[in-house]
């Protein structure tokens, strides 16, 4: 079950988080990978390279801007060309900016953020969406979240609206490229343990992440591997009857209402 021996996927965001855990998962799952970093955010891919390779998958690396056609074309000609396919693209990378004045949100940090979090994963799927439709056969995922699309996450404005607009580009993607062979899904993810989350500048921080465990039903925060999980279902043969969903894994939060 879930198998993705012979696939080849490109993981945007992968040296850390929620794509360095699905690098390690699709690697166990047989998959082999082409890993998008951005050596800025300071996380060292190194440790990816190595959990992947251990794991037995061809692995190939890049330094991709998402915000960048040419960095993204460039790996996704790398993977065909080394790695013989491109059958799975996880566009995961993304980032979040604390803005403590809606008002005071400049056109420059707004569309920064969408240009990362919207424009990177349709930048990703674009690099792919020529040789999935030859092959007729795809799968294009993306991570979302639960604010924006479910919920809301003040001082983040700029965040939640770009999280809630990859909802219409899976949902429309998915119509538009079913009939290729492509399915188009997303995972939203609730609070998880990640780089992102425990930056107390722009996101929670530690003691905010902890202490959401206590208003979750599972309780406890969530962790990357639990989000990688799902990416896998989405990304083997098994889920091919399903497209144009957002898997919503925050263990039961939302439903218990968020303060």
């Amino acid at each position: 079950m879930f198998s993705l021996e012979s696939r080849v996927a490109l993981i945007t965001g992968a040296a850390s988080g929620i794509g360095a855990a699905t690098a390690r998962a699709f690697a166990e799952a047989g998959a082999s990978v082409a890993l998008a970093w951005y050596p800025p955010d300071g996380h060292d891919i190194r440790p990816v390279v190595a959990a992947a390779t251990s794991a037995g998958a061809r692995v190939i690396t890049a330094e991709v801007d998402v915000r960048s056609s040419a960095d993204l074309g460039r790996l996704a000609e790398k993977a065909l060309s080394d790695l013989g396919s491109l059958d799975i693209v996880v566009a995961n990378a993304g980032i979040a900016r604390r803005e403590l004045q809606p008002e005071a949100v400049t056109a420059e940090q707004w569309n920064l953020i969408q240009d990362v979090n919207v424009g990177g994963v349709f930048r990703a799927f674009q690099c792919a969406m020529p040789h999935m439709r030859g092959q007729g056969w795809g799968r294009l995922l993306a991570t979302t979240s639960v604010s924006g699309p479910m919920q809301a996450w003040i001082e983040h404005t700029s965040y939640a609206a770009s999280k809630a607009a990859l909802v219409g580009v899976i949902q429309s993607l998915a119509v538009e490229l079913g009939p290729s062979g492509i399915t188009v899904n997303g995972v939203a993810p609730g609070v998880v343990t990640s780089p992102q989350s425990l930056d107390p500048v722009n996101s929670l921080g530690p003691a905010g992440v902890a202490a959401q465990a206590a208003g979750t039903p599972a309780r406890r925060v969530g962790t990357p591997e639990d989000i990688a999980a799902a990416f896998t279902y989405l990304a083997s043969d098994e889920a091919g009857f399903v497209t144009g969903h957002v898997i919503v894994a925050d263990g039961g939060r939302w439903l218990a209402g968020s303060d």
